[in-house]
């Protein structure tokens, strides 16, 4: 039952951010800035993560070096600032699912970056090695479909429309182009996100509370 705490665990955190895509896309609908809702959400997150760091690791915290700092700030604008941006004005184009299978595109970039810098090796003689990069190109795959293949829209039958052919074909031009500027901003937030994830590991050794640097 422990080996399958981690895999339950992000389940559950897939999940929230599955209802997080949800709730900022109907947020945006409604006429909020992404700016001033990624603004709120950072404010939130940083009132609650300090409360919790400030109980737990108040005492056992290391000093914060300004070396260190810097690395955690530079890695916050990267992953944190500039990510949660994209996302936003990418959601607010597109659509709460094409932001879940987008962000799904994450261990694919991971991957690639880990394997770039040595973190990761490939090997074809492991059945375990095989499996991953079988799971990476279907999530790519299935990613990349989602974000640039739209597909038709799906009508109630009792919704009628009157509007000339001129002005419909106008419409879906514009709207397929908005489609994808709005797949290219969340492949961007999924590049930096990646590049967030994985540096931060080396940066968690010079400074390993976990809720101190989540906080900063």
């Amino acid at each position: 039952m422990d080996s399958m705490k981690p895999y339950l665990v992000l389940i559950i955190i897939r999940s929230i951010y599955a209802g997080m895509s949800m709730l900022s896309k109907a947020a945006f609908n409604y006429g909020m800035s992404t700016y001033v809702f990624v603004f709120y959400r950072q404010c939130f997150a940083f009132i609650f993560l300090a409360s919790f760091a400030l109980i737990f690791e108040r005492k056992t915290a290391p000093p914060l070096r300004f070396k260190t700092f810097l690395k955690v700030f530079l890695l916050a604008f990267i992953g944190g600032t500039f990510s949660l941006n994209m996302f936003g004005l990418g959601i607010s184009y597109t659509s709460a699912t094409l932001a879940s299978a987008t962000t799904s595109m994450t261990p694919m970039i991971t991957f690639f970056l880990s394997t770039l810098m040595r973190i990761e090796t490939v090997s074809l003689k492991r059945a375990s090695r095989i499996a991953k990069l079988a799971g990476v190109a279907v999530c790519t795959v299935g990613a990349l479909t989602i974000a640039f293949y739209k597909g038709p829209s799906l009508k109630s039958f009792n919704h009628h429309y009157i509007s000339s052919h001129h002005n419909n074909n106008r419409s879906t031009t514009h709207a397929m182009k908005t489609w994808i500027e709005g797949a290219f901003l969340m492949i961007l937030c999924t590049i930096s996100w990646a590049i967030w994830l994985v540096f931060q590991g080396n940066v968690m050794k010079e400074y390993p509370s976990k809720l101190l640097f989540s906080t900063v």
